[in-house]
């Protein structure tokens, strides 16, 4: 991004008018390889995913449960056996063992996480994908660049760069749009619209200052932009054939790794897919098997589909939640909250690919992982990789300076 798009960037969030921010062509949206602007997915595993039932199994130990492991493509590296289709594909991502975190509630956790800054009451920091969509061209989108597929409480918010850039929220992805197909003809929706632009023209020229002070002009224009737009067919399945809909899986989550595809490939900036129910305290193991199921499906395929469409390099793919599990087991046959060594995976988007980083203890006595690498170094990783500077500072509306991150980019991911 140039200087001079910076310096408007930083006085465009100030004043709250970010919206003005200018687009490119439509033709450099739909380019592959390395020469296509970066997109982002985060797979987002809702609750607290168990590393010790996903990506660091220790079976045969006091912590280690009933979870057995299965051999990858990544050497020397055992996952549980209810990913065999990732498994076989471990060797594309990075495995980090040891992500460290200070939060264990699922809420300040979440924020954390999806912000690379913990909870602080006098400012709401914009999360990842907000931050990402809003510092980077939207190149002819008629869609939005920020976007959370399925249902979660803690969605990516656009923080002090203005509720703009909060993710447009798709709870049910795979269908049409809600509120977004109009219910009359083309001519009486024209004639809708020209009453409404009508109404607007008056309340401006009579309100200049409210004017200045509300997004409304630009919400409205950006909603009808999209209802008019062939873009939105990006949100809908309709013209995938039933075999690569069985590949993705029929669930909300394998429909929104599906959907999450197609919007990539319409030039979306950031897209998050959520899978619920991680938040294991009761029933981990079978919780674990059952939800592995949709992950293994939906996540194998997504990254098959981006291998295959060229998308790849220029796709980050990150899989990780709030926080992990305990080592001990409950005596509910659950597992509590651990931010001390939890893990996920990364890899795409012109990272290193095959590196397994940090190790935890299996008989647990040790509460530190080795190699920790606290969640603000892994955001200031990703956000380098995508092209932004960690150090760059952004004046928040109130004129204080916040760098996009306090943290420092791990070496061994960056290529």
């Amino acid at each position: 991004m140039t200087p001079n798009r910076r310096l408007f960037l930083k006085f465009a969030t100030t004043l709250g008018v970010s919206f003005l921010l200018p687009k490119l062509s439509q033709a450099q949206a739909i380019k592959r390889g390395t020469e296509r602007p970066k997109s982002l997915v985060v797979i987002w595993l809702e609750g607290g995913a168990s590393q010790l039932e996903t990506w660091d199994p220790h079976p045969g130990t006091l912590i280690g449960g009933p979870t057995k492991t299965i051999k990858t493509s990544l050497s020397n590296t055992l996952i549980s056996s209810d990913y065999p289709r990732i498994a076989e594909r471990l060797h594309h991502l990075n495995v980090i063992r040891s992500l460290t975190s200070k939060e264990g509630d699922h809420e300040r956790a979440s924020y954390y996480v999806k912000t690379g800054y913990r909870p602080d009451p006098t400012v709401q920091h914009p999360g990842l994908g907000a931050l990402y969509a809003a510092l980077t061209n939207r190149d002819g989108l008629e869609i939005p660049a920020n976007i959370t597929l399925g249902d979660s409480q803690w969605p990516t918010r656009g923080g002090y760069l203005g509720a703009q850039h909060d993710a447009f929220r798709v709870v049910d992805p795979g269908g049409a749009l809600h509120n977004l197909t109009p219910r009359v003809s083309d001519d009486h929706q024209n004639i809708r619209l020209k009453g409404i632009d009508v109404l607007s023209e008056t309340f401006r020229s009579n309100r200049p200052q409210s004017k200045k002070q509300t997004h409304y002009d630009d919400l409205y224009h950006q909603a009808v932009t999209m209802m008019k737009s062939p873009q939105i067919k990006a949100f809908q399945l309709d013209d995938e054939t039933n075999e690569t809909k069985a590949r993705y899986g029929t669930t909300r989550f394998g429909k929104g790794c599906l959907v999450a595809r197609r919007l990539i490939e319409t030039g979306v900036r950031s897209i998050e897919v959520v899978l619920n129910g991680f938040d294991t305290h009761t029933n981990n193991f079978e919780s674990h098997t059952t939800l592995a199921r949709d992950l293994d499906l939906g996540l194998a395929a997504l990254m098959d589909d981006l291998k295959s469409r060229d998308l790849w390099d220029s796709t980050m793919l990150l899989c990780i939640s709030e926080f992990g599990r305990t080592p001990q087991i409950n005596p509910l046959d659950g597992r509590d909250h651990w931010p001390h060594g939890f893990s996920c995976l990364i890899g795409g988007g012109g990272l290193t690919s095959g590196q397994l980083l940090g190790e935890t203890d299996p008989e647990a006595i040790k509460k530190d992982p080795t190699n920790p690498i606290p969640i603000h170094d892994l955001f200031a990783t990703i956000l380098q990789q995508l092209n932004l500077n960690p150090t760059e500072e952004l004046m928040t509306p109130i004129g204080r300076p916040l760098k996009l991150s306090e943290g420092t980019p791990v070496k061994q991911l960056v290529s």
